[in-house]
């Protein structure tokens, strides 16, 4: 099993007041939608810089991303361990594509959107194509924590919140799960 990327806390110790790290991972999210634009909102009030990458933004019809193919962008930019990437469309041109690349790189977050029906056949075929099991501990999919959220600002809630774990080393349960 992997280290956590920042040291932790142990639980009733934390200290709200403390800094948040310099080093905040970037969140890469691919295929700009209505939630897509929630996960940046709340990525910024939580510090996290945010990329968003639509390979359908070639004349700038969406205000949030970039305008780019998003395997030219990734390629350019690789993603690490402290990274998250975040594909919002599971149908996306390349979205499989990306995701293999992700999980036999460095990216320490690797979410996708999708149904449970959906995400079940997505670890299994990756399974089939045997990834290691590290690999699949750093996939999320579908992506965030189970909080009922149906709304775009909810699910996009659930992400940042799982990211945020994530780095932290943390699970996302409640914190009063911790109490003796």
């Amino acid at each position: 099993m992997s280290e956590p990327r920042v040291p932790t806390v142990p639980a009733g110790h934390e200290d709200p007041t403390r800094p948040a790290p310099e080093r905040q991972g970037r969140i890469v999210v691919v295929t700009y939608n209505p939630i897509a634009a929630a996960i940046v909102a709340i990525a910024e009030q939580a510090g996290r810089p945010t990329t968003v990458l639509d390979h359908r933004d070639a004349e700038g019809s969406d205000p949030g991303a970039a305008a780019t193919d998003p395997a030219v962008w990734l390629s350019r930019n690789p993603l690490g361990p402290d990274d998250a990437l975040v594909f919002c469309d599971h149908d996306a041109p390349q979205t499989l594509e990306l995701l293999r690349s992700a999980l036999r790189g460095r990216t320490g977050y690797v979410a996708m959107m999708g149904s449970r029906r959906r995400a079940e056949s997505v670890v299994t075929t990756l399974q089939q194509e045997s990834f290691s099991e590290e690999a699949l501990r750093r996939l999320h999919v579908p992506a965030g924590l189970d909080i009922g959220g149906k709304a775009p600002g909810e699910i996009a809630l659930s992400v940042v919140a799982e990211i945020v774990a994530s780095a932290y080393g943390r699970s996302g349960a409640p914190m009063r799960d911790d109490l003796g």
